[in-house]
């Protein structure tokens, strides 16, 4: 079982020390959410509450994952990064693929894509995309950014984008792994055909569930290999909590290990202390083989 930071609502200026703390006491990595803004009034509602709110403030801070991810690769050396997730239906796809590609070589793969199709019809509306074809314009540009993180000349021809050929450098020296959020079938197909899924938060029975059901889904398509599932655990706080939804198919637990401790609000030493007593209670342990 891998342990990740969740960042999601964190004041920016405390990312680095985070992320330093984090590589120094052997967490896996850092995820890293993404919305470009955060509109006063939705008409589209949250889809991952009772009510359709926010579990944000307006306040909320959300820096551009992909330059937050070249400032914490500067300083850490093990850290590994993963967006959860990132919307690439949002924007072109050659300036995802370029980005992406940047940090997979500053960062020496240290990074991993995790993609969303979106929800917010209204932020797509402000920037200039379709919302109703963003499944199939997210498909196309998973697709086309494979084929730019190759070295040399490449092109590409899609539905929504044909690209002659040409040269992207730097190209990273391994392909970063794609993984997909989502709870619909069509979402656990399409990270089915790519190497992991990232999900919400659940009770532990339900993350087993939800990963039993996309191994399933990955036999059915004839895949084969290592996948992950990222979830945040909601009632998941000893070892062998971890190690039950490990057996049940969860490989990555993001977690805000301070709030065990000192709560959401805590202070920044409040959350090193607590990434500290987290390392000692349920890193260090499962890393025994408890």
């Amino acid at each position: 079982m891998h342990f990740s930071i969740n960042t999601a609502f964190m004041p920016t200026e405390q990312l680095v020390p985070i992320a330093r703390t984090a590589d120094e006491l052997g967490y896996h990595g850092i995820a890293v959410p993404d919305h470009v803004v955060d509109l006063e009034t939705l008409r589209t509602p949250y889809p991952y509450t009772p009510d359709g709110s926010r579990r944000w403030a307006l306040d909320a801070q959300w820096p551009d994952p992909w330059v937050l991810v070249g400032a914490l690769a500067a300083v850490t050396t093990r850290l590994r990064f993963v967006t959860t997730v990132y919307v690439p239906a949002l924007r072109n796809p050659l300036t995802v693929a370029k980005s992406v590609g940047t940090a997979a070589v500053l960062s020496g793969n240290r990074v991993a894509l995790g993609v969303g199709i979106g929800w917010c019809e209204e932020e797509f509306e402000l920037l200039g995309q379709d919302f109703r074809t963003r499944g199939r314009r997210t498909d196309e540009a998973l697709a086309l950014c494979r084929a730019m993180w190759t070295p040399g000349m490449k092109s590409f021809e899609g539905e929504f984008h044909s690209v002659p050929p040409l040269a992207m450098e730097p190209t990273p020296t391994e392909q970063p792994p794609i993984y997909v959020g989502g709870l619909s079938e069509v979402a656990f197909r399409r990270a089915a055909r790519h190497d992991g899924w990232v999900g919400d938060m659940y009770r532990t029975d339900e993350a087993i569930a939800h990963a039993t059901r996309l191994a399933e889904v990955r036999r059915e398509l004839g895949r084969t290999g290592d996948f992950e599932v990222l979830v945040a655990l909601t009632d998941a706080y000893l070892p062998e909590h971890f190690v039950r939804a490990r057996e049940g198919g969860v490989t990555e637990c993001m977690t805000m290990p301070w709030a065990y401790y000192h709560g959401m609000d805590a202070a920044l030493e409040q959350k090193l202390e607590g990434m500290r007593r987290f390392a000692d209670d349920v890193l260090a342990p499962l890393a025994a083989g408890v």
